[in-house]
């Protein structure tokens, strides 16, 4: 499979958003990661925004909420969708490249965004702008391995499908979604484990059902 090119993959999430409502399938975890937040957070970031429905939410916990998205399309809907959240802030341009202050932000999230980066890059990233104390939430997809995860697969396959029944998403954004997925690539959970132990010493992990893993992390004060 050939990697696509960051040019492909925001030009698929710049079509994801003209077509898109706000996605079901990763606010299913907002209320656990909302309950991971810092108790008193003055400064949250979310990564890879979207159309802004995490930061929204982050935005009723945090004084003040940034959140980045490298599509135009993505960041134009999240303004648009969030005009009454006077403290949210969205910011176009790339997490790896942007600039933002070292050692500011209490939480830090990252729903679904980073097998859209190399981990190790990202992680470092996020580890300097936390401050001491704060706290990086991670979720992201991972790819089957072994017959124990085909098993939980399929049945996480059957309640995503019951889940799903009354949906009315359109052809075209069901076809935009599974032209983006086509070129998507995962950690398995093994290598996910792995990196986040090399990575995040003392980190949370956890394995969620619907092909998530969750990371919880706080950075330890000096």
């Amino acid at each position: 499979m050939t990697t696509p090119s960051a040019a492909q993959i925001r030009a698929e999430f710049d079509r994801i958003a003209r077509l898109s409502h706000d996605d079901a399938r990763e606010a299913r975890y907002q209320t656990w990661l909302l309950r991971q937040v810092p108790h008193a957070c003055e400064h949250a970031l979310d990564i890879g925004c979207g159309t802004g429905s995490l930061a929204r939410a982050l935005a009723t916990r945090a004084r003040h909420v940034q959140a980045v998205d490298f599509s135009p399309a993505m960041i134009r809907v999240a303004r648009e969708r969030s005009a009454t959240h006077a403290n949210l802030e969205f910011i176009e341009g790339d997490f790896l490249e942007f600039g933002l202050p070292s050692k500011h932000f209490d939480c830090i999230t990252a729903v679904a965004t980073l097998h859209h980066m190399p981990w190790r890059p990202a992680i470092e990233r996020a580890k300097e702008l936390l401050r001491d104390g704060g706290r990086l939430l991670i979720i992201d997809l991972f790819e089957k391995e072994g017959l124990p995860d085909f098993v939980i697969a399929a049945v996480a396959k059957t309640i995503e499908t019951m889940n799903y029944l009354g949906r009315t998403d359109s052809r075209e954004l069901r076809e935009a979604w599974n032209e983006h997925a086509r070129g998507d690539a995962y950690l398995t959970l093994s290598e996910a484990r792995r990196l986040c132990r090399e990575t995040l010493p003392g980190a949370r992990f956890r394995r969620h059902l619907f092909w998530r893993f969750s990371v919880v992390w706080t950075k330890a004060s000096r």
